[in-house]
């Protein structure tokens, strides 16, 4: 780092700021709180979060649970004009608020940080514009019965999210549950909560009190948000693992969920793929978004034997422009991992690698001073042509490590791709539209993306969920907002 980034790295950082629960319309207060740090200088705390109790969580599902019947009751174009009224709140102080907290306890650059809310407020435009999907009446007729089927609220909904994309993430989820008629209950990434805390505070100063709560503090304390009866509804973002276990809780009360999980996403690079600047710097952006933590990012690429060279050594020169640092530093274009124990499970399968014979091309520059500063940096890494069956291919890294796998017949990736343990993403590369529109076809993903892939490319206008043990169920689209609906019947004899 040069003396004028190390200072800037270094200089007086705001006075730690403060968030408490959300219930029932009124900020609490608790005696306990939750450090939250830097990840891009751990010994620095940004703020404090309050850590409920049970009986908080509890009293955040009653006061939803409360809410309920009167906000089921508005009908949808008003509780869309009443929600469309509440976005006014995100303006252009609260972004700028919002943005310096999200840079602070997650680690990512600014622009990163300026797109999450953005994108929450796009992604709640876009549910409101389905607002006409809640009023389509299917009729049945004919004796001897006649049917009517329409569609109801489900009732208290729990919103999970995890620390990547925090706030982006909850707007494929919240407003349309909202918008169905549900009330909610929002737990927020333990190590990011503060900016969502604030963010949904302003949100829901323009809905009635009881029809949006949020919740922080420790998984054993926030339990009631998951285990209570009264949750109809469980909305997850996270991993595998962790998504089974809210699955097995859900099921205690036979409470829906909506499971978004990992994806060990793969890129398909035909032989005739466009690899140039503008191509190159897609699929670079694809994996290394965010330092790789991204759902939906590349996490692997397939690319055909006579393009290896080509592709290796193009991402290798876009790779290498790249400056790793703290967010806060205007020099840095990647910041650092959000936790240390992501940071080593990504050096560990990088140490596979490296010891397996695979080449490991670190690239991009990390100043001595930054890397000896106890941050959570990554250098953005290459692996080249790894044995398969390395946990750098078969697992999702979440990290800025990337493995580049040569094919020769694309019907063996094709086999590959649809019987992984994941099916959440994947894209295809190729010149030729119709060769890409084939192929995409004929992949068991949630989403395919052609000649683009990750979060700059997602539709917010369609469904997003994943196959397998990427998920169960969609967000987003009419598929999403309906998801938060039940469907109820109306039948009387003909006659």
């Amino acid at each position: 780092m040069t003396e004028e980034a190390g200072t800037t790295a270094e200089q007086p950082q705001a006075a730690p700021v403060r968030t408490g629960l959300l219930i029932d319309g009124k900020t609490v207060e608790t005696e306990e709180l939750l450090p939250v740090h830097d990840p891009a200088a751990p010994h620095r705390i940004v703020g404090y979060a309050a850590a409920a109790s049970q009986e908080q969580a509890r009293a955040a599902v009653a006061a939803a649970d409360a809410a309920f019947p009167a906000w089921a009751a508005i009908p949808a174009r008003r509780r869309a004009e009443i929600i469309a009224d509440a976005l006014t709140a995100l303006d252009a102080d609260a972004a700028a608020q919002t943005t310096a907290l999200i840079t602070g306890e997650n680690g990512k650059i600014p622009f990163e940080s300026q797109v999450e809310l953005a994108v929450f407020v796009a992604r709640a435009r876009a549910a409101l514009d389905l607002v006409d999907t809640l009023d389509l009446v299917k009729d049945l007729a004919g004796p001897p019965l006649t049917s009517r089927i329409h569609r109801l609220p489900m009732g208290v909904v729990t919103v999970i999210v995890p620390f990547n994309w925090p706030i982006a993430i909850l707007g494929a989820s919240l407003p349309h549950a909202l918008l169905a008629g549900n009330t909610s209950v929002v737990k927020p990434p333990p190590t990011v909560p503060l900016a969502m805390v604030r963010m949904l505070e302003l949100f829901a100063a323009g809905l009635p009190a009881g029809v949006l709560n949020v919740v922080t503090g420790s998984n054993e304390a926030v339990a009631p948000v998951i285990s209570d009866p009264r949750v109809r509804k469980i909305v997850f973002t996270g991993s595998t693992a962790a998504g089974k276990h809210i699955m097995a809780a859900a099921a205690r009360n036979l409470a829906a969920v909506t499971l978004e999980l990992g994806g060990n996403d793969p890129a398909i690079v035909l032989d005739d793929a466009e690899l140039d600047a503008e191509h190159l710097q897609r699929l670079a952006q694809g994996a290394f978004m965010t330092s790789g933590q991204v759902c939906m990012a590349v996490k692997r690429v397939y690319v055909h034997r006579s393009r290896y060279d080509e592709l290796v050594e193009g991402l290798s020169s876009v790779l290498d422009a790249h400056r790793v640092g703290p967010g806060a530093d205007p020099a840095s274009t990647m910041g650092p991992l959000n936790s240390a124990a992501q940071r080593d499970t990504v050096t560990a399968m990088l140490t596979q690698a490296a010891d397996s014979g695979a080449e490991i091309r670190e690239l991009g520059t990390l100043d001595s001073a930054v890397a000896g500063s106890g941050g959570h940096f990554l250098r953005p890494a290459l692996v080249l042509d790894p044995d398969p069956s390395l946990r750098i291919v078969t697992e999702e890294q979440f990290g800025p490590a990337l493995p580049i796998l040569p094919f020769d017949h694309v019907e063996n990736v094709v086999e590959l791709v649809n019987n992984d343990w994941s099916g959440l993403c994947s894209s295809v590369w190729s010149a030729d539209a119709v060769r890409a529109d084939t192929l995409a076809a004929r992949l068991r993903t949630g989403t395919t993306w052609i000649n683009h892939a990750n979060a700059v490319a997602c539709d917010d206008r369609a469904p997003f969920g994943g196959f397998r043990q990427s998920g169960i169920g969609r967000e987003m689209g009419p598929d999403g907002l309906l998801a938060f609906t039940e469907a109820h019947t109306v039948t009387r004899p003909v006659g």
